[in-house]
């Protein structure tokens, strides 16, 4: 029996000649559309009429755009989240989801501790002063004299936690969730209300999941209970964070300054403020970026398709 797959991971679509033989020893025939970082919900409907899989990214699966998919039995996505999904009508279709939980925990965690010493010690801002052409000694601080709140402390979180504690950092976490009493021993994180949090840390990390309890989760509001000394960090997703509210946070000079792996709109459009903005630090939705770490996700993405495609076989 051949089987159609979509392939729009963005991270894999480059490398995939390198699968092809696993794809055809299984019968596979793989759809590969153009894609600039994900498949909204219109251009999904072109694609996914006649696939029985599909290996994505941050692809808008949307009850239109799963309705539409009649033969559709498996979405193995790449990476971890899949919030991009509407998990519910899966299930009422019996579309399967598969992912690769804590994928990217120690890449993401890195960069979030790249960004926190970037602000901490003003790397990029005494380079930039440098280049041109003036002899500014800026001002900094040692980790050791900072707080770190960690809003979400799951994989990456706890990953972040270990690194923080070794530079000698105080943390801060808040989780929906209690956290094992092992973890909390080890690392001494003091488990806070997120406005305690937000009240007290110096450098904010967002970690959470995207769903109904965190979307906007960053607004007008908690943006008024952080500090003017203090940064935001977003390597969750973009919708965590209200991007107006810290636009407004930022103008207003609420808060100290921001680094963004994650925008509500993915690419950041061009007209967007925070390009303008010399306290904010940028990045294209690549915190993940690990060669070995993408390595493995290839594998267990394929074989996660590859398990449940075989589930459906006659």
């Amino acid at each position: 029996m051949k089987w159609k797959v979509l392939l729009s991971a963005p991270y894999m679509q480059p490398v995939i000649d390198r699968f092809r033989n696993v794809f055809d020893e299984h019968d596979i025939e793989l759809v590969i559309p153009p894609i600039n970082e994900r498949l909204g919900e219109e251009e999904l409907l072109a694609w996914v009429g006649e696939v029985d899989g599909a290996i994505c990214g941050d692809d808008r699966f949307t009850e239109k755009a799963l309705r539409s998919a009649s033969k559709l039995k498996v979405i193995s996505k790449w990476g971890t989240g899949i919030d991009s999904i509407d998990l519910e009508i899966c299930r009422e279709l019996g579309i399967a989801v598969r992912n690769t939980p804590g994928a990217f925990s120690e890449p993401v965690a890195d960069s979030v501790i790249g960004y926190i010493l970037c602000f901490a010690r003003n790397l990029p801002w005494m380079d930039r002063k440098i280049r041109e052409g003036v002899w500014h000694k800026i001002p900094g601080r040692a980790l050791r004299e900072c707080t770190l709140g960690v809003i979400g402390v799951g994989n990456v979180g706890k990953a972040i936690v270990r690194r923080a504690i070794g530079f000698g950092m105080k943390v801060m976490g808040n989780d929906l969730l209690e956290m094992p009493a092992d973890f909390v021993a080890d690392t001494n994180i003091e488990m806070v209300s997120k406005e305690v949090l937000l009240r007290q840390a110096d450098f904010v990390s967002l970690n959470c999941d995207l769903n109904s309890t965190s979307h906007h989760l960053m607004n007008d509001k908690t943006f008024e209970l952080m500090r003017p000394p203090s940064v935001i960090i977003n390597t969750a997703r973009g919708p965590v964070i209200d991007e107006s509210a810290l636009i407004k946070a930022l103008q207003n000079k609420q808060i100290a300054g921001a680094a963004l792996d994650v925008f509500e709109v993915e690419p950041l459009p061009m007209d967007s403020p925070l390009r303008q903005m010399d306290n904010v630090l940028l990045a294209p939705h690549n915190a993940n970026s690990s060669p070995e770490a993408w390595e493995r996700v290839h594998h267990n993405t394929i074989k996660n398709l590859l398990e449940e495609l075989q589930r459906c076989r006659p």
